[in-house]
C-alpha cells in the first residue's frame, strides 16, 4: 500500500532533531575535551566554548531542521511529497505504551 509524506510538523520536528543534536554534541564532548588536552597548540578555545558547543549543536539542529521541513514542506506540495511503501502483512506488536499527545 503506498502512501505519501506530504509534510512534517515543522515545530515538533525541529525540536525533536534539536534535541538529538544537542545529545549529539553531549557524547562527542570527551573527544573534544581528549583533542584539546592533546594538541600541542593551544588555540584559546577553553572549557566554557566546550561546555557551550552542545547547546550550539541542538540550536542549530533546531534551526536547520525547521528551514529544512518547511522546504520541503513547500516543495510536497508543488510535487506530492514521498511515497512510500509499508507493509501490513506482518504480525502486529503491542508495545505497552501509550500514544502520544496530538498537540
Amino acid at each position: 500500500m503506498a502512501h505519501r509524506l506530504s509534510r512534517f510538523s515543522i515545530g515538533q520536528t525541529a525540536k525533536v532533531l534539536g534535541v538529538l543534536y544537542l545529545l549529539m554534541g553531549l557524547i562527542f564532548l570527551p573527544f573534544f575535551f581528549i583533542a584539546a588536552a592533546l594538541s600541542p597548540k593551544q588555540t584559546g578555545f577553553g572549557v566554557g566554548f566546550a561546555l557551550v558547543l552542545p547547546v550550539l549543536y541542538g540550536i542549530i539542529g533546531f534551526v536547520c531542521t525547521a528551514i529544512g521541513c518547511a522546504l520541503y514542506n513547500f516543495v510536497a506540495r508543488l510535487v506530492g511529497g514521498i511515497e512510500i511503501q509499508l507493509d501490513s502483512s506482518g504480525p502486529t506488536v503491542q508495545s505497552g505504551l501509550r500514544p502520544a499527545a496530538r498537540t
